[in-house]
């Protein structure tokens, strides 16, 4: 198989790991670290030992601990003020998966995207749920949206903002 047929194969079965986990957390408020953790050595190791890679292993690497580390403080920082949890774990796992498969510098694009369809998809979710605004809703789906984005059509926003 040439390697363009390899890399649209290692994208689409990226793409459906994102899209299933993103299933699992609109189910259940879940993302198991059966799928998340392999799913981040996957990517390090994708980056690190296959001339296909999407980003360098440094890249890839410092991804995944600022993926992880953003999401972790973020949920520090609102525990330390609230009391009470404000984002799951497993998001900061599938965040430093994306980190681990695109790279650091896809994580920006990511979180933009995460956040703004989050925003107004959450406001949809709790509107369909009859729910009030302090109500949890998954946030994994939104992050897995914005990695396929990402993956699929790196720097979009970008290349938008400046086409404009």
């Amino acid at each position: 198989m040439q390697s363009p047929n390899l890399i649209i194969l290692v994208q689409m079965t990226l793409v459906l790991a994102l899209i299933y986990l993103a299933y699992i957390d609109l189910t259940s408020f879940r993302l198991p670290n059966a799928l998340t953790i392999p799913l981040i050595f996957l990517g390090l190791m994708f980056n690190f030992l296959t001339p296909l890679r999407f980003t360098n292993s440094t890249n890839a690497l410092l991804g995944c601990v600022l993926g992880y580390g953003f999401v972790w403080l973020m949920n520090f920082i609102y525990r330390s003020l609230k009391k009470q949890s404000g984002i799951g774990m497993g998001d900061a796992k599938l965040l430093a998966a994306l980190g681990a498969w695109l790279g650091a510098d896809a994580l920006p694009e990511i979180l933009l995207i995460a956040s703004l369809s989050g925003l107004v998809g959450g406001l949809l979710w709790l509107k369909w749920q009859k729910s009030q605004i302090n109500h949890p809703f998954p946030f994994g789906p939104f992050l897995a949206f914005a990695g396929i984005i990402e993956l699929l059509w790196p720097q979009a926003i970008q290349t938008y903002l400046l086409i404009q």
